[in-house]
């Protein structure tokens, strides 16, 4: 039994110092994200977030949108816009609209101060969760270090476990990044085909920003990094 936890020491002290200290708070000088999505190799939308820091309120806008066609018909037109808003480093407030096709998915979240408690108004829960969850918008890092994400469409709560896969080098757009990946899995009993969270994500090791996603679901789904930009 010592050899393994020698091992694990010895990986979170080398290789994960960033990711056990830090918290959001680390993205305080970060502007704009904009990421490509892929479906089989093929630019199919975007995803653009904006961030901006007034004292101590940290807000965080997104915008997503990608569209799926076969032999000219369209399959899947998917829109989302998210609100994040962070009060001393922790969540306050989070709201999201998504369409798909015809079908709406919304979340109203709102942080209980007095029962550190998220309160959860969404399309898929409503209800309330402790608030070492986290909104599953996977640009936050501490995401790693959860045992429960928030379903950032629709609200649903899902724990999760996740593994470190070690340091792999990534090129992004003719640019090379030191990255960290993990794999991300919903923690229940489910098959693995039918798990809600199957995920490779990587981060980069230096300033903790989300790289690339990949999952398989009718395909192989990526989401790259293309342009980031600090204050």
């Amino acid at each position: 039994m010592k050899k393994p936890i020698l091992f694990l020491i010895i990986v979170t002290t080398f290789f994960l110092p960033n990711f056990v200290s830090s918290h959001v708070k680390h993205y305080s000088n970060l502007k704009y994200l904009e990421y490509e999505i892929y479906l089989n190799k093929e630019l199919i939308g975007t995803h653009v977030f904006n961030f901006r820091k007034d004292k101590n309120t940290l807000s965080v806008d997104t915008t997503g949108k990608f569209k799926v066609k076969k032999l000219g018909i369209d399959l899947m037109d998917y829109k989302t816009k998210t609100k994040e808003i962070y009060v001393n480093g922790q969540l306050n407030n989070y709201f999201s609209e998504t369409f798909q096709n015809d079908k709406r998915k919304y979340v109203n979240l709102s942080y209980n101060k007095a029962k550190k408690l998220f309160e959860i108004d969404g399309s898929s829960f409503k209800g309330s969760t402790d608030n070492n969850s986290i909104v599953g918008s996977w640009w936050n890092h501490e995401i790693i270090n959860k045992e429960t994400q928030i379903s950032a469409v629709s609200g649903r709560i899902l724990p999760q476990k996740v593994k470190f896969l070690g340091k792999k080098e990534l090129i992004l757009f003719d640019k090379k990044y030191k990255a960290l990946k993990f794999h991300f899995l919903s923690n229940n009993n489910k098959p693995k085909n039918k798990k809600k969270i199957n995920f490779n994500v990587w981060y980069d090791e230096k300033t903790l920003l989300w790289l690339k996603m990949s999952y398989e679901k009718m395909g192989k789904w990526e989401y790259r990094l293309k342009k980031h930009t600090f204050y």
